[in-house]
């Protein structure tokens, strides 16, 4: 018997709690040693680590790389099998490589069978695959089944058929499939977060609403404290509630640092969208146990007719070089997006061609909008993007723009010793492919059984010789 039909048989609700620990918030930026081990002390039923997320941007998932250090990542990757293995206790972990796509589930698949020869360790992994074919995308979109998530524009087909990789975020019902391998190990590629901690206790008899709003703090470890922090995180689930506790003993989860956890990449801190439904959180209630410990209760689960699948996907936009600079003076800051616009014609009619530019001017809005009054008046940082079919042209326009921009007479100059400053030369830097959005949508009656894809790999360390 492997270590998820141990759990599965030999725990129920009403046995005391359920002990979860998340490792890692993003596995492969580097797993406090020191908590972890704390939290193996208190001997978990399971362990969680999130591995990935769309935020650091579409490069990832359309070029199929990690985002994390390699280096770093076979050390999170090792320390969590190690725990688990040496605990008999099963590991899981979504959303590999970053962004999940087929590339990335493949490196980390092999990772651990390199870490799992190193260390002289059997297990067995089930692996989620979470790649859509782009003619699905395509059949849902000329059906009415595509929505936008925020401001994303219709995606064309042209895009769809362009996009490298497309996959789709993987729920609580994907995990089950996979366990039900009885596995040592689950590695998923695109994963929704709280499926990684909440399948389990779901599949075990726990109350849905609870399990969920507990994966939804705790993957994230210790962020949900104050201070935060990267530390595991040990959450201890009942029928009718949890307990959080870092594994860090300064850093401490307070009533008011947990809930505010709930704005946490939500516009609604009462009601999170699930793939099976609607977590409510407008009866959750936060109780603090002493200075380091609250104890969370009250929410609840609204299952929808039909599940939804969130799909993301990338393709390639051209070879990127970056021009950065800096500029000091008050007139030109203040005329800045009039420059820029007759720079880039002039560049343009110079340099014919299919590149763009994409400025950001950070002190004056690059991050985000600002109003007028609070934009920069004596120092901002110029950051203009290139964009072409090669590296080649992309550095060219940067080279040719640089110049006319740094001698650009603009009304009210008084030197013309240059408009720019320069940390460092080249100014002009290879910035690696360029990848853009093309779906970061909701499908309505996706295939789930059909995309997502389990595998079993019965891993066995082979003796050196």
């Amino acid at each position: 018997m492997r270590a998820t039909a141990r759990l599965l048989q030999g725990h129920r609700p009403g046995d005391g709690p359920l002990r979860v620990l998340s490792a890692s918030g993003q596995l492969g930026y580097g797993i406090p040693a020191d908590a972890l081990a704390r939290g193996m002390a208190r001997r978990p039923h399971f362990i969680g680590a999130d591995m990935g997320s769309i935020d650091p941007g579409p490069y990832y998932l359309g070029s199929g790389t990690m985002a994390a250090p390699e280096t770093m990542v076979r050390r999170d990757l090792a320390l969590v099998l190690q725990a688990a293995l040496e605990a008999g206790v099963p590991l899981l972990i979504g959303s590999a490589g970053t962004a999940g796509a087929q590339p990335q589930l493949a490196r980390v698949t092999t990772m651990l069978r390199e870490i799992a020869q190193a260390q002289g360790r059997s297990f067995r992994l089930a692996t989620i695959a979470s790649d859509l074919p782009p003619q699905l995308v395509l059949e849902a979109r000329r059906e009415g089944r595509l929505a936008p998530i925020g401001a994303m524009p219709a995606p064309v087909e042209a895009d769809i058929l362009a996009c490298s990789h497309i996959v789709g975020q993987c729920g609580t019902e994907t995990f089950a499939r996979a366990l039900a391998t009885d596995p040592d190990v689950v590695l998923a590629g695109r994963a929704c977060d709280t499926a990684i901690f909440a399948a389990l206790p779901e599949m075990l008899g726990y109350p849905v609403g609870l399990s969920l709003h507990m994966a939804k703090i705790i993957e994230c470890t210790s962020l949900c404290c104050r201070p935060g922090g990267r530390d595991a995180m040990l959450a201890e689930l009942d029928p009718e509630g949890f307990t959080l506790e870092s594994m860090n003993p300064a850093s401490h989860a307070t009533p008011a640092s947990v809930a505010a956890h709930a704005l946490y990449e939500q516009a609604d801190p009462f009601s999170v969208e699930e793939p099976a439904g609607t977590l409510h959180l407008v009866d959750a209630r936060y109780q603090a146990l002493d200075e380091h410990r609250t104890r969370v209760s009250g929410a609840r689960f609204e299952r929808r007719t039909r599940p939804t699948l969130k799909i993301e996907g990338a393709r390639p936009l051209g070879a990127r070089a970056v021009l950065l600079a800096g500029i000091a003076d008050p007139t030109l800051l203040s005329c800045l997006p009039e420059v820029l616009a007759t720079v880039t014609a002039k560049v343009r009619a110079l340099l014919p061609g299919d590149w763009t530019v994409v400025p950001h001017v950070y002190g004056q809005g690059a991050v985000r909008p600002l109003p007028p009054e609070l934009q920069a008046r004596h120092e901002a940082g110029l950051v203009m993007e290139f964009i072409a079919p090669d590296a080649e042209l992309a550095r060219t326009a940067a080279a040719v723009f640089k110049q006319n921009l740094l001698h650009h007479g603009y009304p009210g100059r008084v030197s013309t010793g240059g408009n720019l400053a320069f940390a460092f030369t080249p100014s002009e830097l290879d910035a690696y492919r360029a990848y853009g959005f093309v779906l970061y949508h909701v499908m309505d009656d996706a295939p789930l059984e059909e995309i997502f894809r389990i595998a079993t790999h019965d891993i066995m360390a082979v003796p050196n010789h």
